[in-house]
């Protein structure tokens, strides 16, 4: 995939802590399917393992990628394991850690109240730069909410808007539109990657990706009484689970095909990888051929 977004956190050593980053791609180029997909090599060095941890986990915090899927936020929560922190590791670490796979770290409460704050501030910047552009006579009294109800996730927080939002607001440098939020939150320096979406904020840190939503409190009231709007239903479609090049379609229109047996092999990165039937399905249609080159979520079959 295209590299929309390459914006790597800054090379620099200083007070005892080297970042460096080597790379070969840039903000514009293409990943291929044809050779190693290796975006770059971060690297970190301090006078203790735990203080290069943590300057690692600040530089994947503010390593901003878009255009393609990447490892950042699964690199980030692997900073945060206690078996990384004390450096207990074997080869079998990522499957003990993550038996499941990683689908996001834990949103705890410390990082709750942490998002919620940054949310709250990055939507109080907004609405004073919102306040400087409009049709109001001179005298006019502006009022204002002295708190905001941040939905974080599946979770909703109430914030205090006080002096300190002020003060942060005026710290931080972020302006509307900026990648990386940088400023201190609670008495310490906080890292955190913003992207707008509809209404709201996408917010990575620490291997944490939630969307953030700022209301007042009517707002948040109205919007509790609002339907949940359904997810997509992608079980009866195989999707392409990465870009990369058909090498053969092992079913065919009308077959019933058992649980675990082979749809199709796909070849990325030089690897082939055999994507099998989750459960007993009857194919309806089949969408890609051999030799098709997809895109990632791609539709290669659909099932009755």
């Amino acid at each position: 995939g295209r590299l929309v977004k390459y914006r790597p956190p800054a090379e620099q050593s200083a007070e005892g802590i080297t970042v460096r980053n080597d790379t070969g791609v840039f903000e514009g180029g293409e990943i291929s399917i044809w050779y190693d997909p290796m975006i770059a090599k971060l690297c970190t060095h301090g006078a203790t393992r735990g203080d290069a941890i943590i300057a690692m986990a600040t530089a994947l915090d503010g390593f901003y990628i878009e255009g393609i899927q990447h490892n950042v936020p699964f690199l980030s929560a692997i900073m945060q394991t206690p078996r990384w922190i004390t450096g207990h590791l074997s080869t079998g670490f990522i499957a003990e850690e993550f038996p499941e796979g990683f689908h996001g770290a834990a949103l705890t409460p410390e990082l709750s109240a942490r998002l919620s704050k940054v949310a709250t501030v990055l939507d109080h910047i907004e609405n004073r730069r919102k306040r400087k552009i409009n049709t109001q006579m001179n005298g006019h009294v502006e009022r204002h909410a002295a708190q905001r109800v941040v939905r974080l996730g599946q979770e909703w927080h109430t914030v205090q808007v006080t002096a300190e939002t002020e003060y942060i607001a005026d710290q931080c440098g972020w302006a509307p539109g900026h990648p990386v939020f940088r400023g201190e939150v609670s008495g310490q320096d906080v890292t955190v990657q913003v992207r707008r979406i509809l209404n709201g904020y996408r917010l990575s840190h620490r291997g944490v990706v939630a969307d953030a939503y700022v209301f007042t409190e009517r707002e948040a009231e109205l919007v509790k009484l609002m339907p949940e709007k359904a997810a997509v239903d992608t079980s009866k479609k195989l999707l392409c689970p990465m870009p990369g090049l058909v090498i053969s379609i092992a079913v065919g229109e009308g077959q019933e095909v058992k649980t675990g047996e082979p749809l199709a092999i796909v070849e990325a990165m030089k690897m082939e990888n055999i994507l099998r039937a989750e459960r007993d399905v009857t194919v309806k249609k089949v969408n890609a051929r051999k030799g098709d080159s997809l895109a990632v979520d791609a539709v290669i079959m659909e099932f009755v």
